[in-house]
Order: C-alpha cells, then structure tokens, then sequence
C-alpha cells in the first residue's frame, strides 16, 4: 500500500501530460446527469447507458464510493433507506415499522459516524423531521454513498462515511404524484411537479405525506396470565405506534441568466407526530408516551461559472431552520404489552415527574463552495461550511426542570487539489480540512448523569485532518484504487444535548478521530451478445479513538452515548454484477466487517474483559441479491413490465459484550433471511405506473438495533403518475 501511494504522489508533479480533467465537487457532477425527459420504457436502453457512464464517472474516480440510481425504483414504495440498504458495506437498521428510529452504518461505522447531505447541504436543514425515512424517492436522482473517505468538498465532519441526495434536475414542466396503501394501516402520499413560465420563472413544489398504525404482530414478549399465574410468553400487536409525516417545500428561481447560472430561494415545513411504543429495549413499553416534532426553513441557493475569471465555479448556499420537538409523558402509569395498564407514581419513560419537555434548536449553516479548474489536468476546490446550532430546553409541567440554553457552532474548512493524467488512466486527490469546534452549555440538572459539573462552560477547540486518493485504470476490466484519511467526527446534539426522550446528555463527550484506509479493484468485462459483468472488491481499515457509542440501561430502557477510548475495525466487500441486454440484471454482494475493542486495561489499571471482544450489537457478516427483469412491449408498443427480487441476509451477532457472563447464555440477535418481490407495470410511456409489492416474504422473525423487532409479511400496492 505504501508503494501505491507512493507513486501517486510522484505524480502530483507531472503537469505536462495530455489528459482528461474530470473535477467537479460532490453534487456539482450531476449537472452532466440532468436529464430533460423521464425514462420511458420503449427509449429505456439508450437513456440508461448515458446515465450510467455518467454514475460510473463517479464510482470509479479515486475515492471509496457507491452511486445508486434512483429511477428504476421510483415507482415502487421503497424509501430511501430501503434503497440505501441495498449498496455493499451499508446497513439500515430501523427500530420499528414506518417512521421509526434508525441507525445506518457504512463498513460498520454507525449512527452519527454517517453524515446526510442533500447537494451537498447537510440534510438536518431541512429539519431534525426529515430523513432517509420520510425524504421524498421522486425528488431524487441518484445516491452518492462514500465510505470510510469523505471528500474536503462536502464540508462534513463524517468518521466512517457520507451519504449525498442528488436531487433531480428536470427541468421542463411537468407533475409527478403517486399514492400507496400497505399492510398495519400503511399509507403515503406523493407530490412533486415544476412549472417554468414565459418569463423563465420556475417554480418547483412538493408535498409527501405518510401515516402508519404499526399495529404488526411483536414475537415472545412478556405477559401476565391470570390463568397461569404468572408471566407467559405471548405473540402481541403494537398498541400505541401511530405514525404520521408531512413534507412541504416550495423553490423559486431562474435559471440561465448573466449573473447567475442558477439562483433559487425556497422554504420547507414538515409535521411529524409519533408515538412512542417502546424504549431502547423491547421489554419496556409504553402506552401513552408520544413525540412531536414541528420545523421549517428557508433556503438561498446560487451558482455561476467562470465568475470574475475563465474556470472559476462558485456554489453559495445559505439557509435558516427552525427546529421544534415535544415530547409528551403525562401518564402516571406502567403498561404490559398486551395494552393492560396499572398506576404509578412516575411517568413512562425517565421515571420522573409529568412532564412536556421542549427542545428548540434553531440552526443556521453557510456554505461556500469555489472550485477552479488549472488547465486541462489540474483543479482546486476551496470549501468552508458554517454550523450554528442552538439547544433551548424548557418544560411546560415539571416545574423541577431547569430551562437552559446551549449553543455549538462548528465551521470546517476544506482545499482539495485534483487532476488526472493518461487520457484519466491515472487520477489523483490531495485534500486537507480544518475543524473547528465551539461549545457553551447552559444545563446543570442531572449533573451525575450528564457530567456538566466537570466542563467548562465555554470552549473551543481545533483539529486538523487530511487525506489522499489515488486510481489508476490499466484497462476496462482492471483498475486499482486506494485511499487514506485522518479525520476528526464532533460529536452532535443529540449524543452531546440527548434527544429529550430515551437519550440522557452527556457533556463530556469528546470528539472522535479516526484513521481511515481503503484499498479495491473493479472493472468491467464487455461479453458482447453474452451480456456484461462488473465487479468491485474492497478492504478497509479504521483506527479509531474515543469512538462515540451508544450504551443502555435495559431497566429503564434509556440510552447514553459514551466514548471508547481505542476502537479498531476493518473487513472487506464484494459486489459482483451481470447484465444482458436492458431485460435482464443479476447482482450480488457481500460484507464482512469486525470492530474489536483493543483496550487491554480498564481505566483503573485492571485487565479489561472485553479486549479484543467484537463491539456488541453491531452485524459484521450480511450481504443482498438482487433480480430484476424488464420486458418491453407486453401489450402495446409503449408498455412495459418490470419484475425485481430481493434477498437479504444478516449473520447472528452477540447483543452484549461477550467478554461478560457465560458464552452459552449470552443474548444474540439471530440470524435472518429476508425475500421481498415487487411486480411494476407502466404504459403510456411511464405516465401511468402500478406496482405490487410484497416484503418479508416468508414472514421471518427480523430485529435490529437491540433486539427490537421489525415487521412481518407486509403487502403494498402503489399507483404513480407522471405528467410532463
């Protein structure tokens, strides 16, 4: 590895050669993958290959990173997390049905490791109510999904990768809406259109709209039986985990102009109302407990080429959210998961008084982005992304409470310098990023628990981290890339602040750092009427320090994040890819991954009894295939009918750490299969599509984070409309 970075950095110094210059940012590339017109089924073959030279542009270039192209799923009722959860090295672990809490790793960093942007924006503008859960699929693109390495240009203080939405760039004016109904009282609703008028004014609208029951069928949990006398193991519906989401947004710009290829102002609002059916653990439940979260924003968007000077890009974005959750907790009662219910003289989740906890985190984030080209080979991007956030906490019954305010900005500096040689066999990247961090906490309550007696109340810190990536193509079938990063991850507000709910603060939170490598191969093999086979193979290392995660009380069923001071992971992925012709497409991959504590003594000095134990609750072998059949013209000359089958696999894995108690006894997390099929039929050239679809097939036992279950055997029909 040392001689293949070696000889990348030579190369920095060729600057004579003649080559191809390919070097636009994160979210800049999809100017070349904008399309004016939807993918019809009669015109699918020659649409898709332009799409995807200009996605494999992308996953090919010197950096770890998986593009998905969101089209050919739009009109299923997958979300984005289901999309995402199909990549290799990538996992979506959902705490419930529709609308619940997730973790998403990407080779086996989790949870807040991961950063979410939307072109380049971080996702959390858009409000703590909008994620890869409820974001709207017909808005979308494609999927940027980059592990391990995380480019200067997106501004993000990611450890372990980042997911970017590329949002879709069409145009012309047309109307797209689609409406899905679901097994446990599932249903959602779609809405999204653009209108340009005679002066070039474009108005971009979008509304989506979610509601679930959840009322699915939870397995062997704990109930009393007069009968028995005692408690019995029992198969239990979910009793209280309504679920309810709308999204709205609005844009207006122009495009096209002599001041500004793009400018756009826009705002958003979304409602989520859920409630709350358990704790971080299965066998605390409640009945009454609920969680309401109101945001909106507003948004400036501006873009110009060759501004002031030849191959100066500026991107400038600007945008002010206002953040609201509530989380209500007025029943003094305990419940049993078969709804029965007896008094208590404290409330359902924290085991306190009433309360109606309040949390407004108002956030504002600045991002400028300039990115200029030197020649034909050679590119800068320069990028800074301002953070502001705010944490106001106050509590309408629990007069014990104590109001406080917090604030935290972080502002990250980033240059990246590119180029490639050879006609593009050879590309390069150099990047360095500057973090810096300001905290002030308000909040004293608690201090036991949160350690806000031992911080100061005021600090700022900075750390430096950078990274290169190199690729070099020997031909079609064969190229080979590597890539390292030192990065820093700031811890965010709901580890540092907790989330008001089932998540205690912890104020002594320290960010994590990490050493990142990546090392692959892949190409493409040409077989001509035989078909085509791609593959992609990779390894990865992460050196981690004061790895932040999650620990929980399974008494009360409440959760923390703590730091781990030594963390090491590595593991390697497979993705292997044939296709004949536009009708035919068989994929599979793979991942294997081990996170090993390498602590050898506690921080008393004594040995530890979990060195060198696998980090608990996380999968470290899992893998997807994937079937999809198109055929064209089953009844007229402009239909078509689309068949895919999935199949997800998910080793067993240890719930604790299996350093404590007797090996046999421990608590794990078993090993699933999950079979989903969907059935998509469209005509009139994509206008009207209708899809069906079946989930968890064989209706198997799944769970995820802590061995909360997910649902079973679920069934949905969904029709969609596309009007251009």
């Amino acid at each position: 590895m040392e001689k293949f970075f070696c000889i990348s950095i030579i190369a920095l110094g060729l600057g004579n050669m003649p080559a191809f210059a390919w070097h636009s940012g994160p979210g800049e590339v999809s100017d070349s993958l904008v399309e004016e017109e939807p993918v019809f089924a009669n015109t699918l073959k020659d649409l898709v290959v332009n799409g995807k030279s200009n996605l494999e542009k992308l996953q090919t270039g010197a950096l770890n990173v998986t593009a998905i192209d969101i089209k050919p799923l739009v009109n299923t009722s997958a979300t984005l997390g289901d999309i995402i959860n199909r990549a290799p090295g990538v996992r979506v672990r959902s705490e419930g049905g529709k609308g619940s809490d997730y973790d998403l790793s990407i080779n086996g960093m989790s949870g807040n490791s991961i950063r979410y942007f939307i072109d380049g924006v971080p996702l959390e503008t858009k409000g703590t109510g909008v994620n890869v859960t409820n974001f709207p699929i017909n808005l979308i693109d494609h999927i940027e999904i980059y592990k391990g390495v995380v480019p200067a240009s997106l501004g993000g203080d990611a450890l372990g990768g980042a997911i970017n939405i590329i949002t879709s760039g069409r145009k012309k004016n047309y109307l797209d809406a689609s409406v899905s109904a679901g097994s446990y009282q599932t249903y959602q609703g779609d809405l999204a259109g653009s209108y340009t008028s005679s002066h070039g004014i474009i108005i971009k609208p979008s509304l989506s709209i979610g509601y679930s029951k959840n009322d699915y069928t939870v397995r062997g949990v704990r109930v009393w039986s007069e009968e028995d006398d005692a408690f019995v193991s029992r198969d239990m519906k979910r009793f209280h985990d309504r679920y309810f989401s709308a999204v709205a947004q609005m844009e207006v710009g122009v495009e096209k102009r002599s001041w500004a290829d793009m400018f756009f102002i826009g705002g958003s609002w979304s409602e989520v109302r859920k409630d709350i059916q358990t704790g971080a653990v299965q066998n605390v439940v409640y009945g009454k407990a609920e969680r309401h979260t109101s945001d909106w924003s507003l948004l400036l968007r501006y873009r110009k080429r060759n501004l002031l000077t030849d191959g100066l890009t500026v991107n400038l974005t600007a945008s002010y959210t206002n953040d609201n959750s509530c989380t209500i907790d007025t029943a003094y009662r305990k419940y049993s998961w078969d709804g029965s219910w007896i008094p208590s003289n404290r409330n359902e989740i924290s085991g306190n008084s009433r309360m109606m906890r309040h949390y407004r985190r108002p956030l504002t984030v600045v991002r400028v982005n300039l990115d200029y080209t030197l020649g034909d080979w050679h590119s800068l991007n320069l990028n800074c992304m301002v953070n502001a956030n705010g944490n106001h906490r106050y509590d309408d019954m629990d007069a014990s409470f104590e109001p406080s305010t917090d604030y935290f900005t972080k502002t990250i500096l980033g240059l990246t310098y590119t180029q490639s040689f050879a006609s593009d066999r050879l590309n390069n990247t150099l990047f360095i990023k500057d973090y810096i961090n300001h905290v002030k906490i308000g909040q004293t309550d608690e201090y036991w628990i949160t350690g806000s007696n031992a911080m100061p109340k005021s600090s700022t810190k900075q750390n430096i981290g950078c990274g290169l990536g190199s690729r070099y193509s020997f031909f079609d079938a064969l190229s080979v890339r590597g890539s390292y990063e030192n990065t820093v991850r700031l811890p965010l507000a709901r580890e540092l602040l907790g989330n008001g709910t089932t998540v205690y603060p912890n104020l002594r939170l320290h960010p994590e750092k990490s050493h990142n490598f990546n090392i692959g191969l892949f190409g493409s093999v040409d077989m001509g009427e035989y078909g085509n086979i791609t593959y992609e193979g990779d390894a990865f290392y992460r050196k981690i320090q004061d790895y932040i995660q999650a620990k929980i009380s399974e008494a009360e069923g409440m959760m923390q994040y703590d730091n781990v001071s030594n963390v090491s992971m590595k593991g390697c992925e497979g993705q292997l890819t044939y296709s004949y012709g536009s009708w035919l497409s068989l994929s599979g991959n793979v991942s294997y991954q081990l996170a090993m504590d390498m602590n050898r003594l506690k921080s008393d000095g004594k040995p530890s009894a979990t060195y060198r134990n696998k980090v608990p609750n996380k999968p470290w072998l899992y893998g997807n295939a994937d079937l999809t059949l198109n055929f064209d013209r089953m009844f007229t000359k402009d239909d078509g009918l689309r068949f895919n089958y999935l199949y997800q696999y998910v080793h067993w894995f240890f719930l604790t750490w299996e350093g404590y108690g007797w090996l046999e006894t421990k608590s794990r997390i078993p090993t699933q299969n999950m079979h989903s099929a969907s059935l998509t039929y469209s005509w009139k050239r994509d206008q009207y599509n209708v899809s069906l679809e079946c989930s968890n097939i064989f209706d198997s036992a799944l769970y995820d984070n802590f061995m909360l279950q997910k649902p079973g055997r679920a069934f949905t029909v969904k029709f969609r409309l596309y009007l251009h």
